[in-house]
């Protein structure tokens, strides 16, 4: 029976043989290829493997990767997916942060709910997370997919996310917020705009606070990027580490990533403190790898992102996160309709009920919506 054991895959590289698991992220600074798994609300999975084949990149690593296995996933039926916050829920968060704007509170919040679903054969072999991952490749595939496998530390990822929180080429550090979606370009509206200007001006900060004075630089500003099945806005933020600082320093000043926040980001993160049900984990936190050796190392911000949780009361869970960036400007009901562009595609991959030959997708839209309104949450 197949048993997973310990592994992590992102782009052509794969990582098996783990030697070490770590909280610590100066680990991050000391030796050897590391997969990191962070939690929104703080907690950090750092693991060590010591067989590292396939190639990212900057090419630093040789070998030919292992072959993805042949999917034997088992997802849950569209219909059984339900969320932390109904459409009611949601629709009046929004406005509430609405209020808070024009209190001066706050310019922009993030406002996130979390889908559930219960996987219908918890074994391992039928609920492998890189078997899901395998399945994103094909319906979803995006610039930053990965998986982290460590089910003794009780952490089983697959992201599909397209959006970078980090990359470290030495001391040259960037970061390539998104803010803006739409199914097409022409969906996309000033405010879209505007919101992502506050955040690569709250990124901006971040880094300031970890790069050398002066250095800090946006290359590029609201440059539309094209996914599968909508559109993004994305920009570019670089700069170049101060003496000294690394990824203790990095994560410190820029942790959690600002485009799934808001700005000023002590009072989003409260306020959707007060706002959400359910703590966020894996999702909108950070997804990715360091190599300590060559001074590399990519994170994903953990968006489009499923994970596993096993032994929780009614059994083993499939999770996913969806939310959307609330300002002035924002309607309630559109809000609402972005969180479920983003969900649809990915949960009908999950589900099995997107044909990629296709397109196509029996997908969770308005009758699931029905479903991931909590009304069935476990």
């Amino acid at each position: 029976m197949h048993d997973p054991s310990p592994l992590a895959r992102f782009g052509g590289l794969v990582a098996t043989d783990l030697r070490d698991v770590t909280s610590d992220p100066a680990a991050l600074e000391s030796s050897g290829w590391w997969a990191v798994v962070a939690d929104f609300e703080g907690g950090l999975v750092c693991a060590r493997f010591g067989d590292v084949r396939g190639t990212v990149r900057d090419g630093s690593h040789g070998g030919r990767a292992a072959a993805r296995p042949r999917t034997g996933w088992h997802g849950p039926a569209p219909e059984d997916w339900s969320g932390s916050l109904d459409r009611a829920a949601y629709t009046a968060g929004v406005r509430r942060i609405r209020e808070h704007i024009a209190a001066g509170e706050v310019y922009q919040a993030n406002l996130c709910r979390v889908l559930t679903a219960p996987l219908p054969d918890p074994r391992p072999h039928a609920s492998d997370i890189d078997h899901l991952a395998a399945l994103l490749a094909q319906g979803n595939p995006a610039p930053y997919a990965g998986t982290v496998r460590l089910p003794a530390h009780g952490v089983e990822v697959a992201t599909a996310s397209p959006e970078l929180y980090l990359r470290r080429e030495g001391s040259t550090v960037t970061s390539g917020p998104i803010k803006g979606t739409g199914r097409t370009a022409d969906d996309l509206l000033e405010k879209d705009h505007a919101e992502n200007v506050m955040i690569v001006d709250l990124v901006r900060n971040d880094l300031g606070r970890v790069c050398a004075t002066g250095s800090v630089t946006v290359p590029a500003l609201c440059a539309v990027e094209a996914h599968p099945g909508l559109v993004h806005l994305v920009s570019t933020v670089r700069g170049e580490l101060a003496p000294g600082a690394g990824w203790p320093e990095l994560l410190r000043d820029t942790f959690p990533p600002g485009s799934v926040t808001g700005a000023p980001k002590p009072s989003a993160l409260r306020v959707i403190g007060e706002l959400e049900t359910a703590p966020r984990g894996p999702y909108c936190g950070g997804v990715g790898w360091v190599d300590a050796d060559s001074g590399t190392g990519e994170l994903a911000v953990g968006i489009r992102t499923f994970w596993i949780e096993r032994d929780v009361p009614g059994g083993s869970v499939l999770r996913f996160g969806t939310g959307a960036g609330i300002t002035w400007g924002s309607d309630p009901e559109r809000e609402w309709a972005e969180t479920e562009l983003k969900a649809s595609r990915l949960l009908a991959v999950a589900s099995g009920a997107y044909a990629a030959d296709t397109g196509a997708a029996r997908q969770y839209t308005s009758g699931t919506s029905e479903s991931a309104s909590g009304r069935r949450a476990p």
